[in-house]
């Protein structure tokens, strides 16, 4: 059954988007609500500025967890360059992640896996520890 189109969805966020960090998504409009940390399953990839993730596999990847408007979600799609642009750099992913004691039915953006070869890994998979030193 589709969501209505005012209904509010979360996000996991594990890169820049991330409070604190060049994209805090605690500094966009409308404001998101904190939901909690999380973590999922996959690896993430330095890419200098900035990481991304491939979902899946036996690493994990440690993020935050947001509820958000209809509006906020259009405002992440254009950081993500999935809107306007389309760049096919990150493709918009609904997975399930266990946060604050329940299940919720999160955004997640996935790297584009032609874009990983030669990328060096975030081993701790926490981009506010790894991003100094990808081996970690």
């Amino acid at each position: 059954m589709p969501q209505a189109p005012d209904t509010p969805r979360h996000v996991f966020v594990y890169g820049t988007l991330r409070r604190g960090d060049d994209n805090d998504i605690t500094r966009l409009s409308p404001a998101p609500r904190w939901v909690g940390a999380a973590r999922i399953p996959g690896t993430m990839y330095h890419f200098g500025r900035y990481p991304g993730v491939l979902l899946g596999g036996p690493g994990e990847v440690q993020g935050e967890v947001y509820e958000i408007s209809p509006q906020l979600e259009r405002v992440l799609d254009e950081i993500e360059e999935l809107y306007p642009q389309q760049t096919n750099e990150y493709a918009k992913r609904d997975i399930s992640v266990q946060v604050a004691g329940r299940t919720l039915a999160c955004i997640v953006y996935e790297i584009n896996p032609a874009l990983v070869a030669g990328k060096p890994v975030i081993a701790s998979g926490d981009w506010v520890t790894g991003r100094q030193d990808p081996m970690m």
